[in-house]
């Protein structure tokens, strides 16, 4: 027999970023480049519009934004009767954001948005503090939050389905307490509460005032975070958390900056 082959040398493991992680680097390579982009825009173009009218219903008709995906994606889930755990999982965490949303235009809808073009709605009004709202902004959380779960749904259990837990119950058998404190969480949080006023005193063409609907938004998703964070981030499908999130974002550069901005659908 001949002599053995000598063994190629073994190269030393790199450490690995975590899911989690490479979402979050993902994301900061998409927005520096943008950020560094708009601040070369010295002199910003106005859209002149002509009409009093220019998209008749043009709020309600962009829902399908929303209710389309998400009407698309609740068919396929209800088909899926192996999925009733997660089923069930949609429904409480939407019982818990969609009066979030509600709660955040009750109460301080007018304080937050503007709505300068009633004829872009249906012109149904739903009273709230500080004057009546439009009922497609009550439209909006509700489908919103919907299509985001159902999409992270079927990102998770099929599209991506390779990268999911396979047995739930499994993996929470012998799992400590739920709520975990994550100071990470809060921090996080605070960051972003301090950025956003210093951008509001220092860069923002607006100064006066404070950031509150970042605040509220924060509020409401961050401190729930710093409690139950630790315990979630292992059942986490962070690949088909990156498909919902770049969808949604995608979703809102068109709706906002192209249409509702520009066309007063809110402001």
């Amino acid at each position: 027999m001949g002599a053995e082959l000598p063994h190629p040398p073994t190269l030393p493991r790199r450490p690995q970023l975590a899911a989690f992680q490479v979402v979050f680097v993902i994301l900061g390579l998409l927005v520096l480049p943008a950020a560094l982009t708009l601040q070369t825009v010295q002199h910003p173009g106005r859209l002149e519009i002509t009409s009093t009218n220019p998209t008749p219903l043009g709020y309600t008709v962009s829902l399908l934004f929303f209710l389309v995906p998400a009407a698309a994606l609740l068919g396929w889930l209800r088909q899926r009767h192996d999925l009733a755990l997660q089923r069930r999982a949609c429904g409480r965490t939407l019982a818990v954001l969609v009066p979030l949303g509600f709660l955040l235009d009750l109460l301080f809808g007018n304080a937050f948005f503007t709505f300068p073009n009633p004829a872009a709605t249906v012109g149904i009004r739903v009273p709230a503090v500080g004057g009546p709202l439009p009922l497609e902004e009550f439209v909006f959380y509700l489908s919103g939050f919907g299509v985001v779960l159902l999409t992270y749904v079927w990102a998770d259990e099929y599209w991506m389905a390779a990268y999911n837990i396979p047995d739930y119950a499994a993996a929470t058998a012998g799992m400590p307490r739920l709520v975990q404190f994550h100071w990470p969480s809060l921090a996080v949080g605070a960051g972003l509460l301090v950025t956003a006023l210093l951008y509001k005193k220092l860069w923002s063409p607006v100064p006066a005032g404070f950031p509150w609907y970042v605040t509220y938004l924060v509020g409401a998703g961050f401190v729930p975070s710093a409690g139950f964070f630790r315990t979630a981030q292992p059942f986490i499908n962070w690949r088909a958390f990156s498909f919902t999130f770049f969808f949604i974002d995608l979703v809102s550069l068109l709706w906002e900056a192209t249409l509702a901005l520009p066309y007063g659908s809110w402001g």
